[in-house]
């Protein structure tokens, strides 16, 4: 099978009726869709954290739903799985120039599978944080490895709408988690703990591995650079790329490109479904309070109780006001928030559904645009709208009407996947291609670290309820000012070399 592959050396021709696709044999395709499925899995577990974080936070800790705790050790946890990330993408990235993309890929899919079942046996905050540094190991690897070996498989001409075309796929993960999501609220309303089954569905892209493990070859430019004995021996090393000027250059360059896309996605637009969450909670709570006090009415000492809860809800008094319950009250209560849960956990996965919709669009439009205006006009675009749509978002949400702008905000924040996706295997040499695109796309997450524990303490700290900001105010405060951080790429474009019709380097 291995075969049948061309050498990736066609000269770069403009055909109008050019169709990429034409280009490729029965292994390319096969190539594609096993690295697509493998970060398609990978965002697949991504999200299915994100999903879950709120109600896991809730459970872990022990507090209320809506307690500012939530927020704050949510980024935290956040941030302790993009150090993970960050620190598997190091790592596997130097391991996939040295031992190969294909086999790479399978330890990293292993990782990441079996580590976010894991996640699911969690009892306290910091074994659950262990388990998704554990996992990000293994998601931080999988993406360098895969786009390596599709950017090294797939023709020139064809290999920048490929590599879009992969990156968009990730959306059908993105997707499937929400349809995970909204198919499992229901069970909050039971009491039961949904976030713990949506970790168990992410442990199932291991059989993945076995796919690959028997029929993915390694690429021919990988085993020529391999084989040939005037290779440079520091394949995958960190001091071969810093100690040439050219490499070092694309890596820092690659570098401040990535941290606005990174910081920008987890530390503010995958709390987007959290804000759904703390903007509808109030709506959702008072509909479910009436519903239950008009169910009640034969029960006065529960209807009572209900109508207590339901006006503090109503008025939104702060909880250090609201007068301890007895035992039955509580448990009124209780199964009261397992309803108000169950409506947001649908809404938060809806939030997420539309987000990815529009990410799937604008991750796929983005490789044409790339390839008809170049690839640095393509970065200017989206980082001058992912800033403007991510602020819009945070500053105007405020009922289902207005998901069209949470639509937006993904087209534009997720195609800079895309971009990284063709543009840093186009800035490095065969044999430090993993490596490099790893670390421009992994040491930017040990700064993005940083953005989901900044805007957990932004809405704990600083927009405060002192200072006349209570929820979600103080979420799209911190979000509206996070959004900025999308100058920094802007900036880094002046620095940048533009890619568009050059080979691969060698």
């Amino acid at each position: 099978m291995h075969a049948e592959i061309p050498p990736s050396d066609s000269p770069v021709i403009k055909d109008p009726n050019y169709r990429w696709y034409k280009e490729l044999t029965r292994y390319h395709w096969f190539v594609l869709v096993v690295a697509a499925l493998g970060w398609l899995f990978d965002c697949l577990d991504q999200q299915l954290f994100t999903l879950a974080r709120p109600t896991a936070m809730r459970d872990l800790l022990k507090v209320p739903a809506g307690d500012p705790l939530i927020g704050e050790w949510g980024g935290y946890a956040t941030s302790i799985f993009i150090i993970g990330w960050a620190t598997g993408g190091l790592i596997f990235g130097s391991l996939g120039d040295r031992i190969g993309r294909a086999k790479t890929m399978v330890i990293t899919i292993l990782i990441y599978s079996a580590c976010t079942g894991l996640s699911a046996l969690s009892t306290t905050f910091w074994d659950f944080a262990f388990y998704r540094f554990l996992t990000g190991l293994g998601v931080g690897g999988e993406f360098a490895v895969g786009v390596a070996l599709v950017a090294e498989i797939m023709p020139d001409r064809a290999r920048p709408r490929a590599l879009s075309l992969l990156q968009a796929l990730s959306a059908v993960g993105n997707i499937s988690a929400a349809f995970i999501g909204a198919a499992l609220a229901p069970w909050e309303a039971e009491g039961l703990s949904a976030w713990r089954v949506m970790f168990v569905i992410g442990a199932v892209p291991a059989i993945l591995a076995l796919v690959i493990r028997r029929r993915l070859k390694e690429p021919e430019r990988w085993q020529q650079m391999k084989n040939d004995p005037n290779r440079d021996k520091r394949t995958g090393s960190y001091k071969a790329l810093f100690s040439d000027p050219r490499w070092r250059r694309s890596a820092l360059v690659g570098l401040f490109l990535a941290i606005p896309g990174v910081i920008g996605l987890w530390g503010i637009g995958f709390f987007s479904g959290d804000l759904t969450r703390m903007v509808f909670r109030q709506r959702v709570a008072i509909v479910k309070y009436e519903e239950a006090l008009a169910e009640a009415k034969s029960d006065p000492q529960k209807s009572a109780v209900l109508q207590e809860i339901y006006e503090w809800e109503k008025n939104l008094t702060p909880k250090e006001e609201r007068r301890v319950l007895s035992t039955d009250e509580a448990a009124v209560a209780k199964s009261m928030e397992d309803k108000i849960s169950s409506t947001l956990t649908f809404w938060q996965s809806l939030t997420l559904l539309t987000q990815q919709i529009g990410a799937a669009l604008g991750m796929y439009c983005f490789g044409w645009i790339a390839q008809q205006l170049g690839r640095k006009p393509a970065f200017l675009i989206a980082y001058v709208a992912a800033m403007v749509s991510t602020a819009l978002v945070f500053w105007k949400l405020d009922s289902p009407g207005d998901f069209w702008m949470i639509a937006v905000m993904g087209f534009f924040q997720l195609s800079l996947f895309s971009l990284y996706a063709i543009y840093f295997p186009e800035i490095f040499p065969t044999y430090l291609r993993s490596t490099g695109t790893s670390f421009c796309y992994n040491v930017g997450r040990y700064v993005a670290a940083f953005g989901p524990t900044i805007f957990g303490l932004l809405t704990r700290r600083v927009f405060t309820v002192e200072r006349g900001y209570t929820a979600p105010d103080n979420w799209r405060a911190a979000g509206m000012w996070m959004s900025l951080v999308f100058m920094i790429g802007i900036i880094t474009l002046c620095f940048a070399k533009e890619t568009k019709d050059q080979p691969l380097p060698e």
